[in-house]
């Protein structure tokens, strides 16, 4: 009996070390707070192009682009700066809800819930002429340009944001081709219509380039002496 209790024991501290093993590792996975990752293959979606006017201005310099931080805390530029004026009107770019219209951190921001959609978009340093609650129709004024609190330095401008969630995205993403690549409008000629006016250039002079003088008149040369002209004798 003696000999069969000592055969047993390596087996039960075996065992026992086992059990050890998988609770320590049942704790760490416990004292883990990793989120889980996303799951492969299912892209984020897309910013659909709902926008029907800029916030600023029909076409402004873009002083500063979007720079996506790599992480929810890092560095980045979360937006876009548009050039402007102080004053300017500023105005939601689709229709949606005003979700935020106060100061934050000494500066102006309004926010608007975009219909249909989980996106919002943020202006800031704005002077909100909205306020929380208010529905706004594509490009209704939501307050005007602070003269104060500008980050663009002596340059005036508009800081324009679009979030999902906490997640910060491309508002240029919002604006479709036509309106995004649309640049001043200009008055070109009418083709086989007179030109007016000083400076005036036409269409088929400005795509081929240079007018090119008339060829010179052709000439014959006499034979005896090449380096004058010939000319024939009446008969």
């Amino acid at each position: 009996m003696r000999t069969r209790r000592h055969l047993r024991h390596p087996h039960t501290a075996l065992g026992l070390a086992l059990a050890l093993f998988l609770t320590l590792l049942t704790c760490a996975a416990q004292a883990d707070d990793t989120p889980p990752p996303t799951p492969a293959g299912v892209p984020p979606p897309p910013v659909p192009a709902i926008a029907r006017t800029w916030p600023v201005g029909s076409h402004p310099l873009v002083l500063r682009a979007w720079e996506p931080p790599a992480t929810l805390y890092t560095r980045g530029h979360r937006g876009v700066d548009l050039a402007t004026s102080a004053g300017a009107p500023v105005r939601a770019v689709a229709a949606g809800r005003v979700s935020f219209a106060g100061r934050v951190a000494g500066k102006g921001v309004v926010s608007v819930e975009l219909t249909g959609t989980d996106l919002r978009t943020t202006y800031e340093p704005v002077s909100a002429t909205v306020k929380k609650g208010d529905e706004v129709e594509a490009g209704e004024v939501v307050g005007t340009v602070e003269l104060t609190g500008s980050h663009c330095g002596a340059t005036s401008c508009v800081h324009w944001g679009l979030l999902r969630g906490e997640v910060y995205l491309d508002p240029l993403g919002l604006l479709p081709p036509w309106l995004l690549n649309s640049g001043p409008s200009r008055l070109l000629p009418v083709l086989g219509a007179p030109l007016q006016g000083r400076g005036a250039v036409s269409i088929c002079s400005s795509a081929a380039g240079r007018a090119r003088p008339p060829p010179a008149r052709s000439r014959q040369l006499n034979p005896r002496h090449p380096a004058k002209p010939y000319s024939p004798q009446p008969q």
